[in-house]
């Protein structure tokens, strides 16, 4: 019984979408954190001659207020103008930073909007288990992996500075728009290696997330065959629906018999119904059996006076080829017009009209 509740089998489909639906979904904050970095780096480039334009403003303000008398209202307005230049300077970072959290999650499980991850439960405020899960092992390694990464990045970060140091003092003989030159290119090289590195520790994490998500959705043996049984249905339910149709659809293709014109036999294991009418492109199969079945289909024809022509290979070829209420192919038109020709024939001589 405890082999059977183990989690041992992979998460269906379906688990995993019920669980994406309830918004919880294989999600590594690296991967956020990083798009973050990235495109709010991007972003400065972009944005700092908009700076410029601020800080400048900013400096003639405050040039203004040397000028100025020291009110209440010209402190108030001052303050005003000051606020609006910073939060000017401040909103285009934000909203960066806000677009790219979304591009960091929609690039790991795509666009999603559930609200069952915001709502509230009260289990989740529960003290006890609050206290649990703050000093649990996974939160302890967690600690433990932040700290690695960080000691790991300053590290890196150390060594490629250690690689500029020997150019010191060459720098030192250069004039200062040089000097911020060099400064800028080294800077760049620094980030771009940082960068690197963050991305192969948020690819890292993602795939480790991954692997954590995929194992917390595994389903117990017994958990499968529920689940089965809830999608497809009962087995058993399944098969009488089915016998059902199969009954229904041979009914209706025995009640299709008498409209037949001819059956065509092997002469013992099959039994094709055809009719043709002036309405008709093309002779139509209207039943069609083997063994048992022919017996019915023929057993009905003698009933209805229909005529019965023995052609084993037609009769393989019709069962096989044309579906039931189906128009045969050209390429036996041939062979099923000597068979109504031989109807015709029989008929003529009992003194019937055909068709």
């Amino acid at each position: 019984m405890a082999e059977e509740q183990e989690k041992t089998e992979a998460p269906s489909s379906h688990k995993i979408q019920k669980a994406r639906e309830e918004g919880n979904v294989a999600k590594s904050p690296e991967i956020v954190g990083f798009s973050g970095l990235l495109i709010g780096l991007l972003s400065i480039f972009v944005i700092f001659p908009f700076w410029l334009k601020h800080f400048e403003e900013i400096y003639k303000q405050a040039l203004e207020w040397m000028r100025m008398d020291f009110t209440t209202e010209n402190v108030f307005n001052l303050f005003l103008g000051l606020l609006g230049n910073i939060l000017m300077m401040i909103l285009p970072v934000f909203l960066v930073l806000i677009i790219a959290g979304i591009v960091g999650n929609i690039a790991q499980f795509g666009f999603l909007l559930s609200t069952k991850a915001i709502v509230p439960k009260l289990s989740k405020i529960n003290p006890i288990t609050g206290m649990k899960n703050l000093f649990s092992v996974k939160k302890l390694l967690d600690g433990m992996m932040i700290t690695l990464k960080v000691f790991v990045a300053f590290g890196v970060g150390f060594f490629v500075f250690a690689g500029f140091l020997g150019d010191l003092e060459h720098i030192a003989l250069f004039n200062l728009f040089d000097q911020m030159l060099w400064f800028r290119n080294k800077a760049l090289i620094l980030i771009a290696v940082l960068l690197f590195l963050f991305f192969v520790m948020a690819m890292a994490d993602f795939i480790i997330k991954r692997r954590q998500y995929i194992k917390s959705l595994r389903m117990s043996k017994q958990e499968v065959k529920d689940e089965y049984k809830q999608q497809e249905g009962n087995p058993e339910v399944r098969a009488k629906i089915r016998q059902m149709m199969l009954k229904n659809s041979m009914s209706k293709m025995m009640g299709a018999i008498p409209s037949a014109n001819v059956v065509v036999t092997n002469p013992t294991h099959y039994a094709i119904a055809l009719r043709f009418k002036e309405t008709d492109p093309a002779p139509v199969v209207v039943a069609k059996g083997i063994d048992h079945l022919a017996i019915r289909i023929k057993g009905i024809a003698r009933e209805h006076d229909i005529e019965i022509i023995e052609n084993p290979k037609l009769a393989r070829e019709l069962y096989k080829e044309v579906d039931i209420d189906a128009p045969i192919p050209k390429i036996l038109f041939e062979a099923v017009a000597i068979v109504f020709a031989q109807v015709a024939k029989i008929q003529q001589t009992k003194g019937k009209k055909f068709l």
